[in-house]
């Protein structure tokens, strides 16, 4: 199979799955502290106005509600046609495309900040420094980025989430920050928060929230 084949059926998997979770996402993760917080951080630095682009944007909650309510204007982008769905109820006043990240071109705009929640923790590995390339590509010279991810030492490893297998790539902190700041962003802030689901069959983790900026190069 080719890569681009090999992407394709990877997309394809992970838009299924959370076609599936989409529906009982937000209420079976409602601890959304840090990505709270670290939204809170981004808007600090926009002025009202100011675009912001959120990459797997999920159901629109809390982020690009978040965002839209202190004024910004918000292009979201997911895979997943239900999560979409769900976003375009929660979040009408966003643009919202059903876009692969890893493909995210120059057409959609350039941006005052980007946020990725989570959603990197979706790619395998060898997608993710890619990934973060195009993000920084899409900010404007000084532009902020805020992400955040699980914590743990794994290359898209099916992990079952409200029972479906959902692929999750993880990293290490020291590992994370590393390939961020690689990826031309130096981290303002680092923030790594012990998370405990709602439920009691999902296990406690470690989110590691990274606030940054794109260097100018």
């Amino acid at each position: 199979m080719t890569a681009r084949g090999s992407r394709a059926a990877h997309r394809a998997a992970q838009a299924d799955a959370f076609d599936r979770i989409g529906d009982r996402y937000d209420e079976a993760f409602p601890y959304k502290g840090g990505q709270i917080a670290a939204t809170e951080w981004v808007l600090r630095k926009l002025r009202p106005g100011s675009r912001v682009l959120d990459v797997g944007c999920g159901t629109g909650l809390p982020t690009a509600r978040q965002l839209v309510d202190a004024g910004c204007v918000v292009t979201g982008v997911d895979i997943s046609p239900v999560m979409l769905e769900l976003a375009q109820r929660n979040v009408p006043e966003a643009d919202l495309r059903r876009l692969d990240m890893t493909e995210l071109q120059h057409g959609i705009g350039r941006f005052d900040a980007v946020v990725a929640f989570f959603s990197l923790s979706m790619l395998r590995r060898d997608e993710v420094m890619v990934t973060l390339l195009r993000l920084h590509d899409l900010l404007i010279p000084g532009g902020w980025l805020a992400l955040g991810m699980v914590e743990m030492d794994v290359d898209g490893m099916p992990i079952p989430v409200l029972g479906t297998p959902v692929r999750t790539t993880g990293y290490a902190r020291g590992t994370l920050r590393a390939i961020v700041e690689e990826a031309g962003f130096g981290v303002r802030e680092q923030m790594d928060l012990a998370y405990v689901p709602a439920s009691e069959t999902e296990p406690l983790e470690m989110q590691l929230f990274l606030n940054c900026r794109r260097n100018v190069f």
